[in-house]
């Protein structure tokens, strides 16, 4: 099972400068932050789609389908019933469902998973290591730039302990399909100890490793790649720049809003 992200293709998004994803994709999360309309969100997450199908990230796309729709669905359900809006659909009791807080979960649901396509753009062309030099040129300190990549690191490395866990205890008789929701989601609980156990002794070994070799977040560092900016670069950064300044403008003057509220 592949629990990495990055996809090594040779696409325009892959040859970028990490500075120009690291804030391309910052840009990308302020576009459906600008509009609450589903049909201005919507129209920013096809554009995602289409971002994520020139970078060859859709693969990546559909191993997280299931979280995408998740999170419209349960944005669509939840959000009407705290929304309110002049417009009544549908009420019983203290609820109450207006035609704009039902407008607003889809947005807000889409707003979400737009959300997710950008960062998986962003993972599915950037490896770890561009990532960290990339916010190191940005002068964020290192520290906070090697917090920052170890945790990246870390995510899919406990993902597959988890998933190997799961599938050594399945082997052992272990059932994990049977009973409804709550009675499979119980017997998940006590796999978490084990994990537990290999995340802490994981980390401590990390510790220790680093400290062997002589780690320190304030020593001077030179790079085997030097990081240079390009043409396409620039214009990416103006096009997605352009972009948010536009969103930016329409919602002031009126526009992409069912309910006056981001």
């Amino acid at each position: 099972m592949n629990i990495f992200l990055y996809l090594d293709e040779n696409t325009w998004f892959h040859r970028l400068d990490p500075r120009t994803k690291i804030i391309g994709v910052l840009l990308l999360f302020g576009l459906p932050l600008a509009f609450n309309d589903p049909r201005y969100v919507g129209a920013v997450a096809l554009g995602l789609v289409a971002l994520g199908a020139a970078a060859k990230a859709l693969p990546n796309f559909w191993r997280m389908r299931y979280l995408l729709l998740l999170l419209v669905l349960f944005s669509s359900v939840l959000w009407p019933f705290f929304a309110k809006g002049p417009t009544p659909l549908w009420s019983w009791g203290p609820l109450e469902v207006s035609r704009e807080s039902l407008l607003f979960g889809i947005a807000m649901g889409l707003r979400l998973a737009s959300f997710v396509a950008a960062g998986l753009i962003f993972l599915s062309t950037t490896t770890n290591e561009e990532f960290t030099q990339g916010l190191i040129r940005l002068r964020l300190p290192y520290p906070v730039a090697f917090a920052f990549s170890t945790a990246l690191r870390l995510v899919p490395t406990f993902a597959g302990a988890g998933a190997t866990i799961v599938q050594a205890q399945v082997s052992r008789g272990l059932d994990l399909e049977s009973g409804n929701v709550f009675q499979r989601g119980r017997k998940f609980i006590p796999l978490a100890v084990p994990l537990f156990i290999y995340a802490v002794r994981h980390t401590n070994l990390l510790a220790m490793a680093l400290e062997s070799r002589g780690f320190s977040p304030l020593a001077q560092r030179t790079w085997y790649v030097q990081l240079r900016m390009r043409r396409d670069d620039y214009i990416a950064l103006a096009v997605l720049a352009t972009l948010f300044v536009a969103a930016v403008a329409l919602r002031l003057a009126g526009y992409g809003a069912v309910l006056p509220r981001l």
